[in-house]
């Protein structure tokens, strides 16, 4: 569960400034509080109700497993997206979005693989058998790759779901994402259209303060969804283990018990009685003959 917010600590990162009016989209006016020297303000309260919502959302997709990706390419938002992304052991984009990164996803893949093996040639000895020059265009290759993919090695599949700082600026991040059905979590500035997305969070995209508050925020939920996952896994984990336990002791108790007499079954008794009912007709002919010797006897005194 995400933490509740302050309006007050929203109020004093700037997250209510949005645009000039004449830049203004009129999808956004359900959260737009008012209009002060030709700039909309927006209604905090909206947005800070919109953050929980988003944080709750985004803290129950990352205690399922999945990865939040991270798309921030605007200079005031580069680092803070990395450093709360690193935090939250995220993956994310924060140079050039390459193109099919969601929807050509396995050629951004065998790209990441391609670092590996260079790693590797450098690892067995392989890359300082290359000539001079061949060693230069690997190199600069692999810094390349590195700067735009280094933080995406991690993600081998898609993501669960993407987080955005204005969705006007990454708007192919953003088309590549709905056609794939991937849900979009982004700050939404009043010129943007928030029904391009499925989480939007009213705030000011322009200022690094705004920016820090809102992705701090994210990244703290996300972190809490990890450690709930965590604290499952480890539950779980005990559980088999007492029940392991329980079963192991029960069997030493049971081995401890004097074995008791088998049953005999319905065969046994059958053979029993058959052998009763012989013996007793062996002595029954046995009393006969002797009472017939007997009689004989007596006949003959």
């Amino acid at each position: 569960m995400a933490k509740n917010i302050e309006v007050k600590d929203l109020l004093d990162a700037g997250v209510h400034f949005g645009h000039l009016t004449r830049r203004w989209n009129p999808n956004m006016a359900p959260y737009i509080y008012m209009e002060r020297n030709g700039i909309h303000i927006i209604n905090l309260y909206k947005s800070a109700a919109k953050m929980q919502e988003a944080g709750d959302a985004l803290s129950k997709i990352a205690a399922s497993g999945r990865k939040i990706l991270f798309v921030a390419t605007k200079k005031q938002a580069k680092e803070i997206v990395a450093e709360e992304a690193e935090k939250a052991n995220m993956p994310y984009i924060t140079e050039r979005w390459p193109g099919g990164m969601l929807t050509n996803f396995v050629t951004i893949r065998k790209a990441v693989k391609k670092m590996a093996s260079i790693d590797r040639m450098k690892k067995d000895g392989t890359f300082n058998s290359l000539s001079k020059k061949e060693r230069l265009q690997v190199s600069r290759l692999r810094a390349k790759l590195e700067k735009q993919l280094g933080s995406i090695t991690d993600m081998t599949r898609l993501p669960g779901a993407l987080f955005v700082v204005d969705i006007t600026r990454e708007h192919i991040a953003i088309k590549e994402a709905q056609k794939l059905n991937i849900p979009i979590f982004a700050m939404v500035d009043t010129n943007s259209d928030p029904r391009e997305v499925e989480y939007a969070i009213p705030a000011n995209d322009d200022a690094s303060k705004s920016i820090k508050k809102v992705v701090s925020y994210v990244s703290d939920a996300i972190v809490d969804g990890l450690s709930d996952r965590k604290a499952e896994k480890e539950a779980k984990k005990e559980k088999k283990e007492a029940a392991k336990k329980e079963e192991a002791t029960k069997k030493a108790a049971k081995a401890k018990q004097p074995k008791a007499e088998v049953p005999s079954t319905d065969k046994e008794d059958k053979k029993a009685m058959k052998e009763a009912k012989e013996d007793v007709k062996l002595e029954s002919k046995q009393e006969t003959l002797d009472k017939a010797l007997s009689d004989k006897k007596e006949d003959k005194k």
